[in-house]
C-alpha cells in the first residue's frame, strides 16, 4: 500500500511491481507524487523552496534522527536505506520547476536527471544493478514525456520534446523493474502523440496492461 494516492500512470505501473520491489518502488512513487504537489500547489516560490529543503534536510539525515510520523518519509526509512543520494537528487530536480515560466532549458534537464537518477538507484536497490543504465534511460524519457504532457508553456514542452528526442531509448527487462518498463512504454506513446497525456483514454490503459504483462 502506498502512503499517498499516485498518478494514474505510476498507479498502473505500480500493479506489476513484484513482492520483491513493490515496497520499494511504492515508496519512490509516493515520493516524488508528493514532491510533484509541492511544486504544483505553492503560491509562493520560497514557500514551495522551504518545504523541498525540509525534504533534502530530512534525507541527509539518519534514519532514526529523521521527523516521524509522515508516512512517505517513514516509507523512505523503511525501503530506502542507502540510497539516500540518489534520492536527494530526485528533490533537487523538482525544485528546478520552481519558478516562472518559461524554465531554461537547465532547469528541466536537471529535473529530468532526478528522476533519471532515481529510476537507477531503484534498479540497484532492488537486486538489479546491471539494469541501472537501462532505467536510466528509462526514467530520463518518462520525465520528459509527463514533463512534456503536463506544460502549459509552449516553449517549456518544446524543450523537453527535444530532449526526449535526443533521449536513448532503453528501458529495462527485469521482472522487478517492470513498473518503469510501463512507465517508459506510455512515455513513448506520448512522445508520438506530441506530447500527449501518458494515460488518455481505455487504449493507454490496455497498453499499460500489455506493458504490466511482457514488458514491451
Amino acid at each position: 500500500m502506498t502512503p499517498d494516492p499516485l498518478p494514474l500512470p505510476q498507479k498502473l505501473a505500480l500493479n506489476y511491481a513484484p513482492a520483491a520491489s513493490r515496497d520499494a518502488t511504492a515508496a519512490l512513487f509516493a515520493l516524488d507524487t508528493r514532491l510533484s504537489e509541492l511544486v504544483a500547489k505553492a503560491n509562493e516560490p520560497l514557500l514551495a523552496q522551504l518545504r523541498l529543503a525540509w525534504w533534502r534536510d530530512e534525507l541527509g539525515k539518519p534514519v532514526d534522527a529523521r521527523a516521524a510520523g509522515d508516512p512517505v518519509l517513514d516509507a523512505i526509512g523503511q525501503w530506502w536505506g542507502g540510497e539516500e543520494v540518489a534520492l536527494a537528487g530526485l528533490v533537487e530536480g523538482w525544485e528546478q520547476l520552481v519558478g516562472d515560466a518559461p524554465l531554461p532549458a537547465r532547469a528541466i534537464e536537471t529535473f529530468a536527471e532526478g528522476r533519471a537518477g532515481a529510476f537507477a538507484a531503484l534498479a540497484r536497490h532492488t537486486g538489479e544493478p546491471e539494469a541501472a543504465a537501462d532505467a536510466r534511460a528509462a526514467g530520463r524519457l518518462w520525465a520528459l514525456a509527463d514533463f512534456a504532457a503536463q506544460a502549459t508553456d509552449a516553449e517549456e514542452r518544446a524543450i523537453a520534446l527535444t530532449f526526449a528526442e535526443e533521449t536513448e531509448r532503453r528501458a529495462p527487462r527485469e521482472r522487478r523493474l517492470r513498473p518503469l518498463a510501463v512507465l517508459y512504454g506510455l512515455a513513448l506513446r506520448s512522445l508520438a502523440g506530441g506530447g500527449a497525456p501518458l494515460v488518455g483514454g481505455r487504449r493507454d490503459v490496455l497498453a499499460a496492461l500489455r506493458l504490466g504483462m511482457f514488458g514491451r
